[in-house]
């Protein structure tokens, strides 16, 4: 048995296709769907979603958005995704380093919220490549 997921950014459809499980970053922390899944709507956090088809595992850094599953349908509306396979692992690693950096020396409110945010996405990008074969075991 199996989902069909789409992943949709504002500007292209990310991902389309029957996968047998999803792992995602919400909100309130990571949740597993399966097939069969109760209907939810969820807001998504900055992270990563992790894909099963065919017993290979796909990763994605989401930059926030929505989910919507009902009847072994599961929708993703995101900020933006970016596939594992398609991220330069240096680059995300100095993006990360720089981002991290800019956080420690954020001064006042509206610094520190960016840096916080920019911090997220650099990690959700590092940790895309970092775990693409295999599910997290948090």
């Amino acid at each position: 048995m199996t989902l069909n997921l789409r992943i949709m950014a504002p500007n292209r459809i990310v991902w389309t296709n029957e996968v047998q499980e999803i792992i995602l970053s919400t909100n309130s922390g990571r949740i597993g769907i399966l097939p069969n899944h109760a209907p939810l709507l969820t807001a998504l956090d900055i992270g990563i979603i992790k894909i099963r088809l065919r017993e290979q595992w796909s990763t994605m850094a989401l930059m926030g958005g929505f989910a919507m599953i009902e009847n072994n349908q599961m929708i993703v509306l995101v900020n933006e995704a970016e596939k594992a396979i398609e991220i330069d692992s240096r680059e995300a690693q100095e993006t990360f380093e720089t981002a991290r950096t800019n956080l420690t020396q954020a001064e006042g409110r509206k610094q520190s919220i960016e840096a916080n945010l920019a911090f997220k996405r650099a990690k959700a990008r590092l940790e895309a490549i970092d775990t693409n074969t295999y599910p997290a075991s948090d």
